[in-house]
């Protein structure tokens, strides 16, 4: 199944949570954090503005993101967990 998204909107998949604590301690399903990272997996065309042109998006497929910690709707897509949500949703972009 191939999704694109819709107008400001990207995709994207989160990154896996750590699974231990740096002291080694080993963390059950429930105690986990949500990740806040991720990499956009999708990209939708833009906000439409009001001269029917579209604002080009400042994040491309393959960016790996940081994001708010309740931003975008949880969404599975053939077993696959992913996050939809709006670019204002992304605080920043990881360079390496």
């Amino acid at each position: 199944m191939k999704v694109k998204p819709l107008d400001d909107r990207v995709l994207v998949k989160p990154m896996e949570s750590e699974e231990k604590t740096e002291g080694g301690i080993v963390l059950p399903d429930t105690a986990k954090e949500k990740p806040m990272k991720g990499t956009i997996e999708a990209v939708g065309g833009g906000k439409l503005l009001k001269g029917g042109n579209r604002a080009q998006l400042s994040v491309k497929v393959g960016d790996r993101v940081i994001y708010g910690k309740y931003a975008g709707h949880d969404i599975k897509i053939e077993g696959v967990e992913y996050k939809i949500m709006k670019e204002e949703d992304i605080l920043a972009r990881i360079e390496e």
